[in-house]
């Protein structure tokens, strides 16, 4: 059987230069892309959508992450799901590392 195997997910991504974002694609599949972001404090993704689902998860450190209208301040643990084309940003109010899980409807690029 083929799997994959990851023992600690935030330590794929050690160095975080400052002020920069990093982002590594650690899984993908027909129906699933998996990319592992670093950010540095202070550092953002601004307002964009996804044509796919999406979950974030903040695996360490503290961020505000803006769902919509609604925004919320996001510490270790925090989970997301979106639908299809939710604005969303994210800012790092910390050194952030985050799992961003794209999900591909029918096959499709992500």
């Amino acid at each position: 059987m083929n799997y994959t195997w990851f023992e600690n997910l935030p330590n794929l991504v050690t160095d975080i230069p400052a002020e920069s974002i990093v982002s590594r694609t650690i899984y993908a599949d027909a129906n699933l892309k998996a990319v592992l972001f670093g950010f540095a404090a202070g550092q953002a993704l601004s307002e964009h959508s996804a044509a796919q689902p999406a979950i974030i998860h903040i695996l360490s450190g503290s961020a505000t992450i803006q769902l919509g209208d609604d925004t919320y301040e996001a510490e270790s643990g925090a989970w997301v799901h979106m639908p299809p084309r939710l604005a969303h940003s994210v800012i790092a109010k910390t050194q952030v590392r985050m799992l961003l899980l794209l999900l591909k409807q029918d096959g499709a690029d992500a």
